[in-house]
């Protein structure tokens, strides 16, 4: 069996719907024709805020460069260890994320994504 991909708007149509009182998780399911279960994985990455319709074209993070750090300020053992002193500091709504040496580039495309 071929696995159906779903449309964000899909999803969230279905998950309003059964989020309705009285509504049935089941009924829908059946209604749609996807399993129950699905829509109860939905319903949860609705409430975590992953089910949002992403805006026209590409958005870009604000992005600052600075001054590599001077002498004598904290710097974290993984970077003296990787070689790499750099350090990529990640601001949004007044929320500051500060990654130093060289981060595995899937946890840090993970973040990215969460950030989007």
């Amino acid at each position: 069996m071929r696995y159906q991909r779903h449309s964000i708007a899909f999803k969230r149509a279905l998950v309003e719907r059964s989020l309705q009182p009285g509504a049935s998780v089941a009924q829908l399911a059946r209604e749609q024709g996807v399993n129950a279960n699905q829509i109860f994985n939905w319903r949860k990455a609705y409430r975590a805020g992953l089910l949002e319709e992403c805006a026209e074209g590409v958005q870009l993070l604000p992005v600052r460069m600075s001054e590599a750090a001077t002498p004598g300020s904290v710097s974290s053992p993984s970077a003296e260890r990787s070689g790499s002193c750099g350090q990529l500091v990640l601001e949004r709504q007044g929320c500051r994320l500060i990654i130093e040496g060289r981060p595995d580039p899937a946890v840090l495309a993970q973040v990215l994504e969460a950030l989007r």
